[in-house]
């Protein structure tokens, strides 16, 4: 999904307006992301205010643990 955002938090609150409710599973008051969710932008972990390119991937993956 293309989006543009000057950083993370930025990014996904855009993603909002497409899918409401996306940031309250990603985000918590702050804002600070979930505890078990990992953000990585262009491969290197990211926090909500780490910058975004034009060109760049944001993933946002659960952390899974078990035992």
């Amino acid at each position: 999904v293309g989006v543009e955002g000057e950083t993370v938090l930025e990014a996904i609150e855009r993603l909002e307006v497409s899918w409401p409710g996306l940031r309250d599973r990603i985000v918590e008051e702050g804002p600070a992301l979930r505890r078990h969710l990992h953000v990585y932008v262009d491969g290197e972990r990211a926090g909500l205010d780490t910058p975004v390119g034009a060109a760049s991937r944001l993933d946002v993956i659960a952390a899974i643990s078990g035992g």
